[in-house]
């Protein structure tokens, strides 16, 4: 049966080897299947340019999605918080589509938001306002005007500064908030929603104005490969 797959927070990076390891066998073994592979965001760990192509994990992941797009699955990309400097010439060397946060497809029928979800998470005003400055163009622009090697010892440092800081706030502000689920799906047309970022796979079932909603939220690949799988019966988490 016609499917999509849905994958998010694989935080790829150097020193995971186990979750390399994960992503090439479903690369190779399971998303041949699908008609669409859906990316949504962290891929990697951290993206440090589009100039960074010879690092071999890097060159490995571009090398695999792109052949599995020379299969006939369409390969879609969503920006993190972690990748969000992924950019359009890593994505044409992937084969794969770079999509907006938020998305609207039909998807087989059904209307669906695609986000990453970290802007759901509006408890965490540090956060909310790390995310507004990282997204800036010309901070953007002003980190990529470094040297590579100035950039990766950069993001190394906030990766670190980023985790300290996680042990300090309460499970609750990192979640999404429940009125920031409602408001978006409100806006949306109380379109099924299907995120990543908070690591909490789930399906949750809210009841909007009358309308009976669905969210899926993504699991994180730290302990094993897991993916979403939505065909036109709906969809399954694997």
């Amino acid at each position: 049966m016609p499917h999509t797959l849905f994958i998010s927070d694989l935080h790829l990076a150097a020193e995971r080897p186990d979750t390399h390891r994960q992503f090439f066998d479903f690369i190779e073994k399971t998303a041949p299947a699908a008609e669409a592979l859906y990316v949504l965001g962290d891929l990697f760990e951290y993206w440090a340019g589009d100039d960074d192509f010879d690092d071999p994990l890097n060159a490995a992941v571009a090398d695999a999605l792109s052949g599995l797009a020379s299969k006939s699955v369409r390969v879609y990309f969503m920006h993190g918080n972690r990748d969000l400097l992924l950019g359009a010439a890593y994505a044409a060397r992937c084969s794969m589509q770079i999509i907006p946060d938020p998305t609207v497809i039909d998807l087989y029928g059904t209307r669906t938001l695609l986000m990453h979800g970290d802007t759901l998470c509006t408890g965490d005003i540090e956060y909310q306002k790390f995310r507004a400055y990282a997204r800036n163009p010309a901070t953007q622009k002003q980190f990529l005007a470094q040297p590579l090697a100035v950039r990766h010892q950069q993001l190394r440092g906030m990766r670190a500064q980023s985790e300290a800081s996680k042990s300090f706030k309460s499970m609750d502000i990192m979640d999404v908030t429940p009125d920031a689920v409602e408001q978006t799906l409100r806006e949306q047309g109380y379109a099924r929603m299907i995120h990543g970022h908070t690591h909490r796979p789930a399906r949750h079932e809210i009841l909007i104005d009358g309308h009976a909603c669905e969210r899926w939220v993504l699991s994180d690949w730290n302990s094993e490969a897991r993916f979403l799988h939505c065909d036109e019966t709906g969809c399954a988490a694997n």
